[in-house]
């Protein structure tokens, strides 16, 4: 394996591969300029979060936490204090913070709370870590104090795939459905394959339920019944947008290629027939063509990669320029940044946090009914900060 990936780090840097095919729409985070609104970060509490990965607010005042762990926490945003959740979700399949199983995303809707996790088969805790088996499922539970009640799993992916990685797992609900991204967990074409779920994002009753308009029983009867888009990598961002009410959902590329695009019914993103711009990790092309017009087209793409993560909307007061805009983060590229994104076109680009020295990583952030932005790091030693004026 060592003398695979020095064999191809030889091969890349000897003859200069270039990372970037010859077109103009792609854009490069690096050239981003710093935001001129004035703002200040703090931290809300100083309890230590070990790889958080999603969170949700229950009220003006509290908001939920996952960490990959398994660990559900409650933090007050107004004075910092902390309390664990009680949960009893089961086989969450994690493996250390540095890969990318664990307890994932949260939403906390009408007394219910939706959760995505990488789910464990064939469970034994004595061989755990190698018992690779899992997929990403779909949990939801009754918040009563500090404990989820009423548990139920709503869905668990198919086929078992014994890869840790890829999970997507964003959820958002728009009137009666669920929708969620499941991550294409390393296996390439599979996102191609209607009749699995790694690779497509699912839409569901909120009970667990199909709804009787997904494609499966209209038009694509070989479709899994609870897929609704198929041909994505890895999405791990996906929000509402109040200007045309349409879900806007964010992924990974491979080496470059990480885009923004619409969740439309029965639509396809071309994974991994095309790599929207990027290329393999040993350098090497993917597809003939970046794009190709029988796929569902990006709205933005990224050359090089960023690590692309959640996105939402901006609302609320405390930053009224940024009104609508939309606002990315990103982990590697240690990044929160805003697309002013008008009639269907991004007008600006601009960073707001860029390699802070106390937050990096920004896996995650969520803004509060004041226009408050709260975001979260995907490390070991993360906390909980406030973005204000």
């Amino acid at each position: 394996m060592i003398f695979r990936f020095v064999f191809f780090t030889l091969i890349f840097h000897f003859f200069n591969i270039n990372l970037t095919y010859s077109n103009p729409g792609y854009k490069d985070y690096r050239k981003y300029k710093k935001t001129n609104t004035q703002f200040k970060l703090v931290k809300v509490t100083n309890d230590i979060l070990n790889y958080p990965w999603g969170m949700t607010f229950i009220d003006e005042e509290n908001i939920l936490i996952t960490e990959k762990n398994g660990r559900l926490l409650k933090i007050n945003v107004k004075n910092g204090k902390t309390q664990e959740i009680e949960h009893d979700i089961q086989h969450i399949d994690y493996n250390g913070g540095g890969n990318q199983g664990g307890l994932l995303d949260i939403l906390y809707h009408k007394k219910y709370v939706y959760f995505t996790y990488s789910h464990k088969h064939n469970y034994k805790k004595e061989d755990s870590r190698k018992n690779k088996n899992s997929n990403t499922a779909i949990a939801r539970g009754i918040l009563k104090g500090n404990k989820i009640i009423n548990l139920e799993v709503l869905l668990i992916g198919k086929p078992k795939i014994n890869i840790n990685k890829h999970f997507g797992s964003r959820i958002i609900i728009k009137g009666d459905h669920l929708y969620a991204t499941f991550g294409e967990r390393g296996k390439g074409m599979i996102a191609q394959d209607p009749t699995k779920h790694p690779g497509s994002i699912i839409r569901i009753n909120l009970d667990g339920s199909i709804p009787g308009d997904n494609p499966a029983f209209r038009d694509y009867p070989n479709w899994l019944p609870e897929i609704y888009v198929i041909g994505v990598r890895n999405p791990q961002g996906i929000t509402i947008s109040p200007h045309d009410g349409e879900i806007y959902f964010s992924q990974h590329g491979p080496m470059g290629g990480d885009n923004i695009g619409k969740v439309k019914y029965a639509g396809n993103f071309g994974w991994k027939d095309i790599a929207w711009g990027g290329r393999s990790y040993a350098g090497f092309s993917i597809g003939k063509v970046p794009f190709k017009n029988k796929y569902n087209r990006n709205i933005i793409t990224w050359v090089p990669s960023m690590a692309v993560g959640n996105l939402d909307f901006y609302s609320g007061k405390e930053f009224p320029e940024w009104k609508g805009d939309l606002l990315v983060c990103a982990t590697k590229a240690n990044m929160l940044f805003r697309l002013d994104y008008k009639n269907n076109k991004i007008i600006k680009e601009e960073f707001i946090i860029k390699d802070h020295p106390d937050i990096r990583r920004i896996r995650d952030f969520e803004i509060d009914k004041f226009g408050n932005i709260f975001l979260i790091s995907d490390d070991d030693n993360s906390s909980l900060w406030k973005l204000s004026k």
